[in-house]
């Protein structure tokens, strides 16, 4: 992509060497923004930096969230936000309950208490549609759907969109929450421990693949189509997104585990498949996006179809052999804190 003229706007990416943030990073270059971003690198991501430390309108800088004294300087000459930060997913959680406490409690409410009066114009916090839990396979969740979150990492994500949401009238920047599906695809911070990334792999080795609830539903989005939604948010007028919540991704990509199977079966049919019931991991539930649709005009590009293509041709290039040599760039499996 054609880099655009440099935009006077700085954006902070907290957690924006990450998975989703990496790519972020590269797709508002692109767009022309100045980007700041600050990272604790706890998965051993510090090449994920790298590639951007020559732009010049790229910094990069090395804190903690739950750190007060690493706010001042982060929202110095800052425009807008947008909060990535975090323990992500279930099992790192689970695995690390105090840390996670730490920082995706403590450190994300660190970050809000030092937003007020920095002149800010947008505050963009990623929450999850993990948020919803487990409904009905008749149900989809809509943005007003009851909560139900199951682990420690829903749970601190739906207390810190209620407490943004609580400040309404009581601050000078407008906070949008987007509740992300399950991210796929391609990023400078590869993870295989996500459903679609993660099966793709075990079918391209031909490794036998063991599926817990199969017919279980959750909605997918691509990375980029993540940035392009992020995007959407910083350019749109603040009357459609201030205070305002929406699930991020698009009907397309609500899967089954058996549907996302079926689609990479397409290109490897012989590799086997065992199902099993009754997994450690019992969410369920489809998405409604008609709201960020309606409201933004925001619908993905990327399918599933298209995710596995192109990972599947990135495999037979040879590009992800050291896997299991580098674990923790690869998945959110364990951490070294502090």
């Amino acid at each position: 992509m054609t880099q655009s003229s440099p935009n006077p706007r700085r954006i902070l990416l907290y957690g924006g060497a990450g998975y989703i943030g990496s790519v972020v990073t590269n797709y508002l270059l692109n767009q022309g923004y100045q980007i700041r971003s600050f990272d604790r690198l706890l998965y051993e991501n510090h090449c994920c930096v790298l590639p951007y430390l020559t732009h010049p309108q790229y910094e990069f800088i090395f804190g903690d969230i739950a750190e007060k004294s690493a706010m001042t300087n982060a929202l110095e000459g800052v425009t807008d936000v947008v909060i990535f930060a975090g323990l992500v997913g279930d099992p790192i959680t689970k695995k690390y309950p105090e840390v996670s406490e730490r920082i995706n409690t403590e450190g994300i409410q660190n970050i809000i208490q030092h937003l007020n009066n920095q002149n800010l114009t947008n505050v963009i916090f990623i929450s999850t549609c993990s948020n919803y839990g487990l409904i009905k396979d008749t149900e989809t969740a809509d943005e007003s759907f009851e909560l139900k979150p199951l682990s420690l990492y829903a749970k601190a994500k739906v207390a810190m969109e209620k407490e943004l949401l609580s400040l309404e009238g009581k601050v000078d920047y407008s906070p949008t929450i987007l509740r992300f599906a399950t991210a796929f695809g391609l990023s400078p911070r590869m993870r295989f421990d996500l459903t679609v990334n993660e099966f793709i792999r075990e079918m391209y080795l031909g490794n036998e693949l063991l599926v817990y609830d199969a017919n279980t539903w959750r909605p997918y989005c691509h990375v980029q189509d993540f940035a392009k939604v992020i995007h959407e948010v910083l350019e749109a007028p603040q009357t459609q997104t201030a205070f305002e919540v929406f699930n991020a991704g698009g009907e397309m990509n609500n899967f089954t585990k058996q549907n996302i199977i079926d689609t990479i079966k397409t290109f490897f049919p012989n590799t086997p498949v065992k199902y099993q019931k009754h997994g450690t991991d019992p969410r369920n539930y489809r998405v409604n996006f008609q709201k960020i649709r309606k409201q933004l005009g925001f619908e993905p590009q990327y399918s599933i179809e298209d995710g596995v293509q192109e990972l599947v041709a990135s495999l037979q290039q040879k590009l992800f052999d050291r896997v299991e040599q580098q674990p923790n760039f690869y998945g959110n499996y364990s951490i070294k804190y502090p």
